[in-house]
């Protein structure tokens, strides 16, 4: 306990999900927190029931006054801010096909999942820059590190969101910044029902249900990730147990980006070489 005691972060999308996991086990470990979310009704909420230990901010993260007032805000109420988790992200609309994606989303998606990211991480970086540094934590996910079929912006998105974070660590690391990635993937939040809101409501549950079933198939581990799996990292990275450590990407995906899982095959109990009816063995 008290791992972040002291310190004050900001996390973007803190009302739910990820953010509201991240926001719960930073207070735990003694951080003050300001909680940005467009959600004020949820975000106002989680704040109040921790008191003067956290805020919440209304923010729009593809709005660079906003997120400025983000930053401002941290350093007003409590004097300094020493994690900045740019958390918050958009699913973009589920189309049959590419070739039928009007794009119509792109510029909100983008919007949210990269430019709200780089202008989380450029505010915050200018206040740690001045002020002896800080950790830096961009959320993407496993979308943008694997290749795949579906929600074309999003991956994109959360591609660019990757290499951005690997720059900007790079760049910023003269003012002791570090900057690293999460890449969450099988975790159960709202963004995979909100891309089928399109969807008649019998369609969108056979996709959602769908698209979890393959997952599992797809993934080594058998649990299915919780949110708190990915505030966990989130911890380690804001920590002084990360200050060594910058421009990585850490998935939380329960294996998945290691690779396919293989079907099991069924053996005899009689090794190939006994298997001859004659009872010689088979040249090797």
């Amino acid at each position: 306990m008290g791992e972040l005691s002291g310190k004050v972060a900001v996390v973007t999308g803190g009302a739910a999900g990820i953010g509201a996991a991240t926001v719960e086990r930073f207070l735990a470990e003694g951080a003050r927190v300001v909680i940005a979310d467009t959600d004020r009704v949820g975000g106002a909420s989680l704040a109040n029931a921790h008191g003067a230990e956290a805020i919440f901010q209304a923010t729009d993260v593809s709005d660079p006054a906003q997120v400025e007032q983000l930053v401002a805000a941290a350093v007003d109420t409590f004097g300094a801010l020493d994690i900045m988790v740019n958390n918050a992200g958009v699913p973009g609309v589920m189309h049959k096909s590419f070739l039928q994606d009007d794009l119509a989303d792109f510029h909100h998606v983008m919007g949210v999942n990269l430019l709200g990211v780089m202008l989380g991480t450029r505010n915050a970086g200018r206040y740690m820059a001045a002020n002896n540094g800080g950790s830096i934590i961009n959320v993407s996910s496993v979308g943008g590190v694997m290749a795949g079929g579906g929600v074309m912006t999003y991956r994109a998105s959360k591609a660019a969101a990757i290499h951005f974070t690997k720059s900007a660590a790079i760049e910023l690391a003269e003012y002791d910044i570090r900057v690293n990635c999460i890449a969450p993937g099988n975790i159960p939040t709202s963004l995979l029902a909100t891309s089928a809101a399109k969807m008649p409501p019998e369609a969108g549950e056979r996709f959602t249900r769908g698209v979890r079933e393959a997952m599992k198939a797809d993934r080594p581990l058998k649990r299915e990730g919780v949110p708190g799996d990915v505030a966990e990292v989130a911890l380690y990275f804001g920590s002084d147990r990360s200050c060594y450590v910058t421009g990585t990407v850490l998935p939380v995906d329960g294996g998945t980006v290691a690779g396919k899982v293989l079907k099991k095959r069924n053996f005899s109990d009689k090794t190939p070489a006994a298997a001859h009816s004659n009872g010689e063995r088979r040249p090797v």
